[in-house]
């Protein structure tokens, strides 16, 4: 057998990481979402069908070519 750490207990302290990380985002996020709304910004719920990308109108290719 090798002399490393179980796999375990690497996944753990990767896992920890992470959770630090994401914790660190969450709480940089409220803090600047406190400030918008304290500047007087609004937050506005979008409905789920909306896209901010439309559709584009198909292109025809019909004749394009020479014969």
């Amino acid at each position: 057998m090798e002399d490393s750490p179980a796999k375990g207990v690497e996944d753990d302290e990767d896992s920890v990481r992470t959770m630090n990380a994401k914790n660190g985002a969450r709480s940089q996020l409220e803090s600047d979402m406190e400030a918008f709304l304290a500047k007087g910004g609004a937050i506005v719920q979008v409905d789920t069908n909306v896209t901010a990308d439309p559709p584009s109108k198909p292109v025809s290719r019909y004749g394009g070519r020479p014969i």
